[in-house]
């Protein structure tokens, strides 16, 4: 049954979309070329003050979509952020206007490589171009001036979302008050890199990726896409969390020993791999995965420039049990910008549940945050 919005919810929300660029004026690419027309999925919760000055942005992670909270209609389950955006909640909507909007190259509303190629028609499939994370700050940059603001109060994001940050708030720090890097790092290890690669070369040796043109075909590379997903949720999982949801638990389902689902966490797995199936795109994935793998700001000798001339208030946070972003990501994110003078603050978050705590409503993360917004907020008001 539908779910029912609980007491702190934003209530029932709306998605929206909006073409930020058309073939004649379109989005120029860091790595050349163009894209356009770009549309944007967004929601928003919360009201803008007359001044403009107390917008948050929130980027989403590599699988999220512009539903960081509420409810749909019919929906059983609320936005990917619920716990942490609505009222009295660290992203207070009594008090922040929160904006959240579908990556390009994403599915869910917003241009990506399964969106009709107006040259052909037809999804662009692999001819859709390879984006890099400046091209998906500037679609953020372009939907918040077509929301009529200049400036930022925060910008927040986890994992791949706070990659996103971390570029827009280097690159642009006019634009953003305070930055809240989660979860994240600034440049992928090969064990990151490794990850994904495998996680890709199962999409595309699927028989039904079909060269990315399986839309056309009438066909989904299924099986690719959903090992792609249990594989990730794997490394999104600290060992202690598996072991204290599944341990060695027999799946109740298994009728002897052999080669099948034979243990819980493998029942798990299977699930979280098909239901994924039922809100992702095969090619998303694969360009999502492959923006993270490039992203290195800090190689860019002039990567601070900007920033040193006109800081940003900097939150870092990590927590204790992640290894896919773990905390030593994070210091290397301080280092950096503490060496260019920055005003950065760093907690690591004691967590058992390894890279997905930054999703979870956990005590003190969750005051860490409101404390930053808080404080935030005040210095625009004092």
């Amino acid at each position: 049954m539908p779910g029912t919005p609980e007491a702190g919810s934003v209530g029932k929300v709306h998605t929206q979309t909006v073409r930020l660029y058309t073939a004649e004026s379109p989005l120029q690419l860091e790595q050349g070329g163009s894209l356009g027309p770009v549309d944007v999925a967004y929601e928003t919760y919360g009201t803008l003050t007359p001044a403009a000055d107390n917008a948050v942005f929130v980027c989403h992670a590599l699988t999220g979509d512009a539903h960081a909270a509420g409810w749909h209609d019919g929906a059983t389950r609320p936005g990917w952020w619920d716990n942490l955006i609505g009222p009295g909640k660290p992203l207070d909507t009594d008090r922040f206007l929160v904006i959240s909007a579908n990556l390009i190259g994403g599915c869910q509303g917003s241009t990506g490589p399964s969106s009709p190629n107006p040259e052909t028609g037809s999804a662009f499939g692999l001819d859709f171009p390879v984006l890099m994370m400046r091209d998906l700050v500037e679609v953020h940059r372009a939907l918040v001036k077509h929301l009529g603001i200049s400036r930022l109060l925060a910008v927040i994001g986890g994992s791949l979302g706070g990659m996103q940050v971390l570029q827009w708030g280097l690159d642009h720090p006019e634009e953003v008050a305070n930055a809240v890097v989660i979860a994240a790092s600034s440049r992928l290890t090969a064990q990151n890199i490794a990850f994904s690669a495998v996680a890709r070369r199962a999409i595309m040796t699927d028989p039904n990726f079909a060269a990315g043109d399986y839309a056309a075909a009438g066909v989904n590379p299924d099986i690719g896409l959903s090992i792609a997903r249990m594989m990730a949720h794997i490394t999104y999982l600290s060992e202690d969390a598996l072991t204290e949801k599944f341990g060695r638990q027999v799946d109740p389902n298994r009728r002897q020993p052999g080669f099948g689902i034979d243990f819980a966490v493998e029942s798990y797995l299977a699930h979280q791999g098909q239901v994924f199936l039922e809100r992702f795109d095969a090619l998303s994935y694969l360009y999502l995965t492959r923006v993270m793998d490039y992203f290195d700001p800090f190689a860019d000798p002039k990567a601070l420039d900007a920033v040193r001339f006109s800081p940003v208030n900097w939150l870092v946070l990590s927590f204790a049990s992640d290894w896919r972003f773990g905390t030593d990501h994070s210091r290397r994110i301080v280092r950096t910008l503490e060496r260019a003078g920055q005003p950065v603050s760093f907690r690591e978050i004691p967590s058992t549940y390894g890279h997905d705590s930054f999703l979870l409503a956990i005590e003190p993360y969750h005051e860490t945050l409101g404390a930053f917004l808080d404080r935030a907020l005040a210095g625009v008001t004092a």
